[in-house]
């Protein structure tokens, strides 16, 4: 596998409409196949590079809904166990119109938080180009936390590389405690994927410029901070570049980190200059709200390439 990534699978179900709280009766949608991790890797099958996943769901309806997409966009989920005695993690969300969200989470006592040694070893691997690690994984339990710093320890050893998306979830973990379990990932990943938010809590500075840039001082070689609408900002220890956005339709936002997330390890695995990996990414991004559910805006190579062709980027 070129790729892998490891660490929560869920389903999400998530109110029908804007701002109705999850506090009170009323409707949701759903069961759509999710979990950050799991995102980001069915969108770089759905890229066309050989990427596997490693995860636990339960031996259920959901379970089998999230192996099932996950298989047939071409992920290798040799190393998903399915697990008898538990269900599969669930994350209830509520949108609001200024376009943040609220969670209810059922991961760490669910199959999403179970992992075991024999899910993987090192001749799985020792073959990966890059290991993608998220912070919601790290921040699961204990057991995710040491199975994602022995995969990377791993991994590195082989050759391979680390990403890693901070992906903070403050429903899970505290910032003290978010920082103290990113840190053995920070220290030793090539590509760092923030967003602005993200690399203010990890670095405590209020600036995003600025803690982007010193997030480049722990360790990583790349720093690709996500702007959202604004496109994106690409940091090395020699340069800084903007890449443009691209204009769309928002239907839902969830999973467009994610997306963006793979569109630019798909990049650099091509060995492209970074701006054209930016603007890739920008546009994996970009389609990947267009669509409600947190996985379905996951395009194809085709599709990216078209919007490429078509667009161009935009301002």
């Amino acid at each position: 596998m070129l790729v892998v990534s490891m660490g929560e699978l869920l389903v999400e179900i998530m109110r029908e409409r804007v701002d109705e709280p999850l506090g009170v009766a009323g409707t949701f949608v759903g069961p759509f196949p999710s979990g950050a991790p799991a995102i980001f890797i069915d969108t770089v099958a759905r890229l066309g590079i050989p990427c596997g996943f490693i995860g636990s769901v339960g031996k259920d309806d959901f379970g089998r809904l999230i192996v099932k997409r996950l298989k047939e966009d071409g992920v290798d989920t040799t190393h998903i166990q399915l697990l008898p005695d538990c269900t599969t993690g669930v994350a209830f969300v509520a949108y609001s119109g200024d376009g943040t969200r609220k969670f209810i989470y059922h991961i760490s006592r669910a199959a999403s938080g179970k992992i075991s040694d024999g899910q993987f070893d090192s001749s799985y691997l020792s073959k990966v180009k890059y290991l993608h690690i998220m912070g919601s994984s790290l921040s699961v339990n204990e057991a995710w936390r040491k199975a994602c710093y022995k995969a990377a320890e791993i991994v590195k050893e082989s050759g391979g590389k680390i990403s890693f998306d901070p992906n903070l979830r403050p429903e899970l973990l505290d910032i003290g405690k978010i920082r103290e379990i990113s840190e053995p990932i920070l220290s030793s990943c090539e590509i760092v994927l923030p967003s602005g938010e993200e690399a203010r809590m990890l670095t405590g500075i209020e600036d995003a410029d600025r803690a982007s840039q010193r997030l480049l001082e722990y360790g990583p070689s790349i720093v690709a901070l996500k702007r959202g609408r604004e496109g994106s900002w690409i940091y090395t220890k020699k340069d800084k570049l903007k890449a443009p956005s691209f204009s769309v339709e928002e239907i839902d936002p969830t999973g467009a980190g994610d997306c963006f997330d793979a569109g630019f390890i798909v990049g650099i695995l091509q060995g492209w200059p970074l701006e054209k990996v930016a603007r890739f990414a920008n546009a994996v991004g970009a389609l990947a709200v267009t669509k409600k559910g947190p996985m379905e805006g996951a395009p194809s190579l085709r599709e990216v390439e078209e919007m490429l062709r078509k667009k161009g980027g935009e301002k």
